[in-house]
């Protein structure tokens, strides 16, 4: 019988490297895959996970066990999404004027997202909230009430945003019909 998730992570808060060896390998391509569709980047996705990873030991000595082990550990990654984005974010501002190299990287970067398909694509467009939402429901198969209980949003707050989304990729699909 596989040890519960939640028995793991109270053993690997303790120090049992065996216990925390077992959870990574459990959980280790969904967080990859949920970061993934949250960076819309092969490359970024792999940091990070594995920069989720590296962090979880010292994460898990203030797991409360007051949601399951997969809930919570979906918000990790999800916090370490947005601390990403910021990170970027700030990078990009204080990049501005810097150079040609700057500009040559930054249109190396827009062909390579350029080169994403169709779905990706229309991610990229949508705000981090409705990417964070749909990346939950639809790509980590989640109910709308495990995802509301991962972002700390109400059910219907969550059933609003994959309304939104779904109305937003209809408008993107129809552009392009044009």
């Amino acid at each position: 019988m596989d040890t519960p998730d939640e028995t793991l992570a109270q053993s690997a808060a303790n120090g049992d490297r065996d216990a925390f060896a077992v959870l990574v390998g459990r959980h280790y391509d969904r967080v990859r895959g949920l970061a993934w569709r949250l960076t819309g980047n092969a490359a970024e996705a792999d940091d990070l996970a594995q920069d989720v990873c590296a962090a979880l030991p010292a994460k898990l000595r203030g797991w409360r066990g007051e949601a399951r082990f997969s809930t919570w550990l979906y918000r990790v990654v999800v916090n370490a999404a947005h601390d990403l984005r910021r990170r970027k974010a700030t990078r990009a501002r204080a990049a501005e004027g810097w150079g040609d190299w700057e500009i040559a990287r930054q249109e190396a970067m827009a062909e390579d997202r350029a080169a994403q398909d169709w779905l990706m694509a229309a991610m990229a467009r949508l705000s981090p909230e409705l990417r964070d939402t749909v990346a939950l429901v639809l790509g980590e198969d989640m109910t709308q009430a495990e995802a509301a209980a991962v972002l700390g949003l109400s059910e219907g707050t969550i059933a609003w945003r994959m309304s939104e989304v779904k109305k937003r990729l209809r408008a993107l699909a129809a552009e392009e019909v044009k």
